[in-house]
């Protein structure tokens, strides 16, 4: 009969790190977001384009209405505030009613990224809500674009508006006139038009009138207010419901002007989850000595955390990242979550650093918050970023004519 040692005891209570390919990783290649546009534009008969999503069917005309924050689950458990989504949730992807998957960090600046060139974040260099700028030192925040950094080296490929363009198809954008001339829509969503509409109707309408302005035709258009409302006040609140209630009369009035030959497809840039407010799920990086040390910059965002390490340190962070938090997040060097995929099969090499010495994607309804240097990310009540299916999920619901 054996008996276990106080230090084998020790070593059994021991909790184990979640393993790192234990993450969901996206669906890149097959069912994410960055497939869409290409399996679109090749059924358009655009050059060069994979037929990336084998579910859906080509159309002449095709219009994406990307809603800001609308995942999968949220859509499916609020089927009272969305009868008219609900409705064609057995369309999604090609009427498998099943959702596709939104990329990692399943965040705006890179899903934008990844609808616009029909690339994973490996490749199209967006890899997150903040991130280092190899060439500075600096974090650059990849939404707001801050500090200034020049659009096209950093992304430099083209988009598939600019490819669909290039083969004779009409290409639209319709969204806030806010957004004209930001530099994440050069990078990201620019080629054909840019039509600026303030009000979700005139958005709508002037969608349906450029769909019909070609034999073929690439639309995207957009609404971010649901996504704030979300940050704001969490995605149980009554004012997130109401803007629930509000888009789904936007796709329906889009979906009732369509002109013949069109195809509508209704997705998501991320869902998102409500995190409590306490420190059991909100982790503060700038009251933690011990995951401070080591630490030259905090990226990324409270649920996929890029850390980059003082020179020298990168071990020791990982070590005590994956110590600390290993239980409630997936805590991986940039090498292996490279190799997972979660960036996508591919990492271009000016993208290599951008990507973070340690890299934390929460499993639980956590956050790393910075109530110092990120007062505003803090205190959202609705957060977004990681694997989750709740974050992950987004809907890809088609209306055809």
């Amino acid at each position: 009969m054996s008996h276990l040692s106080s230090a084998d005891s020790v070593a059994w209570d021991q909790p184990e790190p979640l393993p790192v390919g234990s993450a969901p990783v996206p669906e890149y290649g097959s069912g994410s977001l960055a497939d869409l546009l290409p399996t679109l534009a090749m059924g358009m008969g655009v050059p060069g384009m994979p037929s990336a999503i084998p579910e859906l069917t080509a159309a002449d005309r095709n219009c994406v209405f990307l809603i800001d924050g609308l995942g999968w689950e949220q859509l499916t458990a609020h089927p009272d505030e969305a009868p008219f989504m609900a409705s064609l949730l057995a369309s999604s992807r090609g009427g498998t009613g099943r959702p596709i998957t939104a990329g990692y960090p399943a965040t705006t600046a890179t899903s934008l990224a990844s609808v616009g060139t029909g690339l994973p974040p490996g490749a199209h260099g967006l890899p997150g809500y903040t991130v280092r700028n190899p060439a500075t030192g600096e974090l650059m925040n990849q939404l707001r674009w801050k500090p200034w950094t020049d659009p096209r080296p950093w992304q430099p490929y083209p988009t598939v508006f600019q490819l669909a363009q290039d083969a004779g198809v009409h290409a639209a954008q319709v969204s806030s006139p806010t957004f004209a001339n930001t530099p994440l829509t050069k990078v990201a969503l620019s080629g054909g038009t840019f039509h600026g509409k303030l009000t979700g109707e005139e958005r709508m309408d002037r969608a349906a009138e450029q769909l019909a302005a070609g034999d073929r035709s690439l639309v995207y258009t957009y609404y971010a207010e649901l996504d704030g409302a979300g940050h704001r006040y969490g995605v149980a609140s009554d004012t997130w419901r109401g803007q629930l209630m509000y888009v789904d009369r936007l796709v329906e009035r889009l979906a009732e002007q369509l002109p013949p030959r069109s195809a509508l497809y209704v997705t998501a840039d991320h869902g998102m989850i409500d995190v409590p407010f306490d420190e059991q799920h909100r982790i503060d990086f700038d009251e933690d000595w011990e995951l401070r040390a080591g630490v030259a910059l905090l990226g990324g965002e409270g649920r996929a955390r890029h850390v980059y390490a003082v020179p020298g340190a990168e071990n020791d962070v990982l070590t005590c990242w994956r110590e600390v938090l290993g239980e409630q997040f997936w805590v991986a060097s940039r090498d292996e979550a490279i190799a997972a995929g979660w960036f996508g099969p591919h990492i271009d090499e000016r993208v290599y650093a951008r990507i973070g010495d340690v890299v934390a994607a929460a499993h639980d309804d956590v956050l790393i918050i910075a109530s110092e240097r990120e007062p505003k990310e803090s205190a959202m009540v609705g957060n977004h970023g990681s694997m989750t299916p709740a974050e992950q999920l987004v809907p890809l619901l088609e209306v055809r004519s």
